[in-house]
């Protein structure tokens, strides 16, 4: 998590909580070190957020701040919730938890809809611990034009450059730059045995990459391919 967005969520934690709460509960929720926490804390301090507390006794904010209230009208909500919800059909942890954090914040500005539920069939949920991949890591494997060790199917190892997401209601598609066969190609992530992320990056050729799978994905006539 950017260091800008581990801010506005310390904010967010705390605007929650009735009590103060401990830098360790913070970091442990966040999933860094308590020390982090501490230097994020004097950095919302010296930017005027008023947080109250000190190390050992905990951290609280006080009430009298807020931030901008969301201007969505009725049927904006609705449609906000229904998005956000269908995130968990695509099997994807960590955008699941974005999502119900979202809606958590939409429910404390407008009444909350029991009255709305979608239906939670589609793609496995991705846990490392039975063996699937994350798809938090190959979106940030994406992120930093980072290559990637996939065995695909227990059948084949390849390199591949991680372009893009595909997310579809029962699965979520890796499309990349297989080296093994010089071209593009889309690898369902409920297939992948591994995905281990190589030191090896490649910038230089990301964008030509991702404009290639762009217009094949159009069926425009495909520019000549980067080199390896």
């Amino acid at each position: 998590m950017q260091r800008t967005n581990r801010l506005f969520e310390i904010i967010q934690i705390l605007r929650g909580e009735t009590r103060s709460m401990t830098a360790a509960a913070l970091a442990l929720r966040l999933e860094v070190s308590a020390r982090t926490i501490y230097r994020d804390i004097a950095a919302l301090q010296a930017m005027r957020t008023p947080i109250e507390g000190e190390a050992g006794l905990g951290y609280i904010l006080r009430r009298s701040y807020d931030l901008p209230p969301l201007n969505f009208d009725p049927e904006e909500i609705v449609a906000l919730r229904v998005g956000l919800s269908m995130l968990a059909r695509t099997g994807d942890g960590a955008l699941q938890a974005a999502a119900t954090r979202i809606c958590t914040k939409v429910d404390a500005l407008r009444d909350g809809a029991d009255w709305l539920d979608v239906a939670p069939w589609g793609g496995p949920l991705d846990d490392p611990a039975k063996g699937c991949v994350s798809k938090a890591a190959l979106r940030q494997a994406i992120s930093d034009c980072r290559k990637l060790r996939l065995v695909y199917r227990a059948e084949t190892r390849r390199i591949v450059r991680p372009l893009a997401m595909i997310y579809h209601l029962d699965c979520v598609m890796l499309a990349a730059w297989c080296e093994l066969r010089g071209a593009l190609r889309h690898f369902r992530t409920d297939r992948m045995w591994e995905a281990e992320p190589l030191d090896a990056r490649f910038p230089e050729q990301a964008e030509t990459l991702r404009a290639l799978w762009r217009e094949a994905e159009a069926g425009a006539p495909a520019p000549e391919s980067p080199r390896s």
